[in-house]
């Protein structure tokens, strides 16, 4: 007999008008890494919600260690050695690495919180981890893999036995992803039961012993990992063959669109400088990417043009083969014909309590008002209802809040809004974090089409196959400078020649 501690059976979840699962089953055995995939909007979350206690309207039968189990409430799960770390952090940046493994879990005596017990734990844990951070930092104070870490310390604290961790390396440049696989490794190696979840498919390849694939709501299949290849995964995923992702350009290269020269920016609030003579070029047609750890800069450089950096910066912009002022400001940029999408589409990228029209012609609204202040509503509405098609973006109505939409349809809403501004140079951050590889293989397919009409694309990634498969050339940054510039036209540059650069490997 198998040696589950976990079993879904036949889970089902309705939402009005939607069956958002359909007798999903899921089992998980004791020690080991069962990795589940699928598109957004597969249900994943919908399937771990039910496992939470978050939802408690579904019907199926949920076991825990063959005993049936009804979680009313988070609480409930977590008394049963249950933990979720979801993709957006749930700690409060404010508090120190103390204050947050132990918030809601205080060590009290009379009514009064042991803080030098507290500490203790908090040194064994941080030490269980091979984490070197006081407990007393400030977490805000931390980077993002750092507070991975204390998130993870939070649920070994609460002595959970099952730890499910939702696209935990999203955000995680490589290094900081494999240290992340080599400590779910060790837990596994302790007897710690793992759901992983992540769009990162060579990832869940070398981690998982078991994978799930779910799809529209049903369980397409579990097999154990070694059967399964990035294509068949794909397959099960989307459910159809996926043509080639990155798909040859064959627009021709046209002049120089924006070029920045001795460019550097300064952090008034930290003291120094971020960007330092930074010589980077964009020509018409042409897909830039800029790859770097996280901290190296790059977003910075991309704010910092963009005009929506604060703080000073020095060097010459040249814009339409023309040297001119620096944007003032980020509205100054956008009449200009340059937009940066940000990194972070929920929190600076969309208005997520608002729909999908109002999100898409946020920052266009000039090209509606007849020469006056009021807005054409009917050809607002119908520009957008056209770009919305055009981009396929998943919705029953423009009037759909965008906070309703999977992650890939709201990267959509967030180009849509970029290509109604009419942009000739679009600064994309991130544009596929957190998506999956339908979603990730449209968004290509986007950037190509802008590339064809002339639009000078510059990409920021984290993710070097797309760095790879997109861009013409590469700059990769290295703190807060250009540390490597290569042609890659023809699709020969390698991950290990980008890393190199990245880590101070080479000199350029």
């Amino acid at each position: 007999m198998e040696d589950f501690i976990l079993q879904m059976n036949d889970i089902t979840k309705e939402f009005p008008g939607v069956k958002a699962l359909d007798q999903v089953n899921l089992n998980l055995r004791r020690g080991e890494v069962h990795a589940l995939v699928g598109e957004n909007g597969a249900g994943k979350s919908t399937l771990m919600k039910v496992l939470s206690g978050e939802h408690t309207d579904y019907t199926g039968e949920l076991l825990l260690d063959g005993k049936k189990v009804n979680f009313k409430g988070i609480k409930e799960s977590e008394a049963a050695g249950i933990a979720i770390i979801h993709q957006e952090l749930g700690l409060i940046e404010t508090l120190n690495v103390c204050e947050n493994i132990f918030l809601g879990d205080e060590i009290c005596q009379n009514g009064v919180i042991n803080w030098d017990e507290e500490y203790n734990k908090t040194r064994e844990l941080l030490d269980e981890l091979k984490l070197k951070v006081n407990p007393k930092t400030r977490v805000g104070n931390l980077g993002i893999g750092q507070q991975q870490l204390i998130e993870i310390a939070k649920a070994l604290n609460k002595d959970c036995r099952i730890l499910i961790l939702d696209e935990p390396t999203a955000p995680l440049p490589e290094d900081d992803s494999e240290n992340l696989l080599q400590l779910m490794r060790e837990l596994k190696d302790k007897g710690m039961s793992i759901v992983f979840i992540s769009h990162k498919l060579g990832e869940v390849l070398s981690i998982a012993d078991s994978i799930t694939i779910l799809r529209d709501g049903h369980t397409i299949s579990t097999k154990p990992a070694k059967e399964y290849t990035q294509e068949t995964l794909i397959n099960g995923m989307v459910g159809r063959q996926l043509d080639a992702r990155f798909e040859p350009r064959t627009c021709p290269i046209g002049k120089t669109a924006l070029r920045v020269t001795d460019w550097s920016a300064y952090d008034g609030i930290n003291d120094k400088w971020i960007v330092k003579n930074i010589n980077l070029e964009v020509h018409e047609g042409e897909v830039i990417g800029i790859a770097g750890m996280i901290g190296a800069g790059r977003t910075e450089l991309a704010m910092s043009i963009f005009g929506s950096l604060d703080g000073a910066v020095t060097g010459t912009l040249e814009y339409q083969g023309k040297e001119r002022p620096h944007f003032k400001n980020s509205a100054e940029a956008i009449k200009e014909g340059v937009f940066y999408s940000t990194e972070d589409r929920k929190k600076y990228g969309l208005i997520l309590s608002s729909d999908i029209a109002y999100n898409t012609s946020l920052s266009s609204l000039d090209k509606f008002t007849d020469g006056g202040i009021f807005i054409n509503k009917d050809r607002e509405l119908g520009t957008v209802k056209e770009m919305v098609k055009k981009l396929t973006v998943k919705t029953p109505s423009i009037l759909q809040k965008v906070g309703n939409l999977s992650g890939g349809n709201q990267q959509k809403v967030c180009l849509a809004k970029a290509i109604m501004t009419q942009p000739r140079v679009l600064i994309l951050d991130e544009p596929t974090r957190g998506i999956d590889i339908g979603a990730k293989t449209e968004i290509y397919q986007l950037i190509n089409q802008m590339a064809e009409e002339g639009i000078a694309v510059i990409m920021i990634s984290s993710e070097l196959p797309e760095i790879l498969g997109m861009s013409d050339r590469v700059y990769v940054m290295r703190e807060g400078m250009i540390s490597g510039e290569f042609d890659n036209k023809e699709r020969k540059l390698t991950q290990e020649d980008i890393a190199l650069a990245a880590t101070g490997g080479i000199t350029v």
